[in-house]
């Protein structure tokens, strides 16, 4: 093998590894991450600082922009993975997360409310597993009634799911005859905030959690496999065995065991909920994290660690723009929609479908102007080849 042609092979192989870099889902939003982690360096080269602090009751815990952002995000990723399966299976998004956060919310407080907070730890503690389970059964039921609609009656997703966008705050509200409630017992407030002795976000742990959670029921399980061939095409599914309907409908009831989770962790992070408040446009939040992290909108094939990071990104850029004091908090979601979309039409895949496209475009037209070349050098050596015989 020749110098060049070494040059050529190595230059290639330097080129397909840049180019399955570049294609890779995680690609865009790790870009994203890295560009938010350098404007904050440039601008702000305190803001990742990391302090051992003591916090309002005393306790040392760990505090700075950095944890704020992995604390307040927990909530947005536990979200996602519920979102990513239902887009997945049913090739639409839940709107109504927020209200049905409040419903979970609600019922957590109607429960714990009623009791003394110099209860015994014992007691306290059954009472809570007591409140997290009934709100999960209730979160799972209304995802279930959002699954039944899409799955049975043959409704979209957003549509389905805009009954109780619409009516869900005030079903929450009619849980508790439209009190506000507040819980004094601070033992409430260490599952949305610190545990005593711990100095790490206790919805960080949560988080993991969840993650591990889903990562085995989605290795030991075909629910990757069933949802992604229930949104790429509904009748092949069934023809192979698989029923769609019981898909979507488990998707939906999945997604409402991660608002059980959210909703418990938002009323235990202020020991109250004010309905028309609480996880106000988290949604939204939620399907641009699925977005961003390159997965199709439209249903079908996910990568559920791309929408996990989406969230993140997506939380350190609300973060971020918080920080800036000349930007008024009532423009902030603007501020961010502007950015999350250039990212996401950046991540879509009709763009990533195009940028390949061009790709083969331009390589195409390399290899016509390579054969071009080699045809018009062989003619020559021909002509000359002819000349030479002539005078000869």
């Amino acid at each position: 093998m020749t110098a060049n042609e070494i040059k050529i092979k190595s230059g290639t192989s330097v080129k397909d590894i840049l180019g399955k870099i570049v294609r890779n889902q995680l690609f865009i939003p790790l870009v994203a991450l890295l560009l938010l982690i350098l404007f904050n360096l440039v601008t702000d080269p305190g803001f990742f600082k990391i302090a051992l602090e003591s916090n309002s009751d005393g306790n040392m815990v760990l505090s700075g922009n950095l944890i704020t952002m992995i604390d307040y995000a927990s909530e947005l990723v536990i979200l996602a993975i519920g979102m990513t399966l239902v887009t997945s299976a049913s090739g639409g998004q839940d709107i109504s997360v927020g209200a049905t956060i409040a419903i979970a919310g609600s019922t957590v407080l109607r429960i714990v409310k009623t009791q003394s907070p110099d209860i015994s730890g014992a007691k306290f503690a059954g009472i809570i597993i007591v409140s997290f389970l009934l709100c999960v059964v209730v979160s799972a039921l209304f995802g279930a009634f959002n699954g039944a609609l899409v799955a049975f009656f043959k409704i979209q997703p957003m549509v389905a799911t805009l009954i109780l966008f619409t009516a869900g705050r005030s079903i929450a509200a009619w849980i508790n005859n439209n009190d506000n409630i507040s819980i004094t017992d601070k033992r409430f407030s260490y599952f949305g905030n610190f545990i005593p002795g711990i100095s790490v976000p206790t919805p960080v742990f949560i988080t993991i959690l969840c993650l591990v959670i889903i990562a085995i029921v989605l290795k030991v399980t075909n629910l990757r496999l069933y949802s992604q061939s229930v949104g790429i095409n509904a009748s092949s599914s069934r023809l192979n065995g698989i029923n769609p309907k019981v898909i979507k409908l488990l998707t939906f009831v999945i997604l409402g065991i991660c608002v059980a989770v959210c909703g418990f962790i938002k009323v235990s992070r202020t020991s109250s909920i004010t309905y028309s408040v609480i996880a106000n446009n988290i949604e939204m939040d939620a399907i641009l994290a699925v977005a961003l992290g390159g997965n199709n909108l439209g249903g079908g094939k996910f990568n559920l660690s791309a929408s996990v990071l989406g969230a993140y990104v997506i939380q350190f850029l609300t973060t971020t723009l918080y920080k800036f004091k000349e930007i008024d908090s009532s423009s902030i979601s603007a501020y961010k929609a502007v950015v999350v979309i250039l990212l996401i039409i950046i991540s879509s895949p009709f763009v990533r479908r195009w940028i390949d496209d061009m790709k083969n475009k331009r390589e195409a037209a390399k290899k016509d102007l390579a054969m071009a070349a080699a045809s018009a050098d062989e003619a020559l050596n021909n002509i000359e080849s002819e000349t030479g015989k002539e005078s000869v």
